[in-house]
């Protein structure tokens, strides 16, 4: 499981630092594709191929489980995670999410999410307006604990 939250730079390369907790789940590699919200998400090689089957249960009648699964696998990258812990993001999954230097690492249970640093600082923002309403909305269908 993936907790906390993290802050690291990428290098000149385009290399980030994953923190040390959450290598260990990951192994030797990932997968790393765009998410959603502009951020990018990156998988344990086993839970990818869980989430890979179930998309491949969407009807490929319906266009926006087309457009869905295009636009998430198009955009799948396998990582390598080196010696120093690093990932390559490549310069499209950069791009999407707008990571130039400072990014924010964190953990969300089955997934990594990584943010460009100021776009995860203006998301905190809002959520935290919201967070109670959300819980409480949640909670109305026993998705959060009391």
């Amino acid at each position: 499981m993936f907790i906390g939250e993290y802050s690291h730079n990428l290098d000149a390369k385009g290399r980030l630092i994953l923190p040390a907790k959450f290598r260990a789940s990951l192994g030797e590699r990932c997968i790393t594709t765009r998410g959603l919200d502009h951020c990018l998400f990156v998988f344990p090689l086993e839970e990818w191929t869980v989430l890979e089957q179930k998309l491949r249960g969407l009807p490929l009648t319906k266009k926006e489980a087309r457009a869905f699964s295009r636009f998430f696998f198009s955009g799948a990258t396998e990582c390598d995670i080196d010696g120093q812990g690093r990932i390559l993001i490549p310069p499209s999954l950069r791009d999407y999410a707008a990571i130039n230097r400072e990014a924010a690492v964190i953990g969300v249970s089955t997934r990594i999410e990584i943010w460009a640093g100021e776009r995860w600082d203006e998301y905190c923002t809002g959520a935290e307006e919201t967070y109670e309403e959300l819980a409480e909305k949640m909670g109305e269908g026993g998705a959060v604990v009391d």
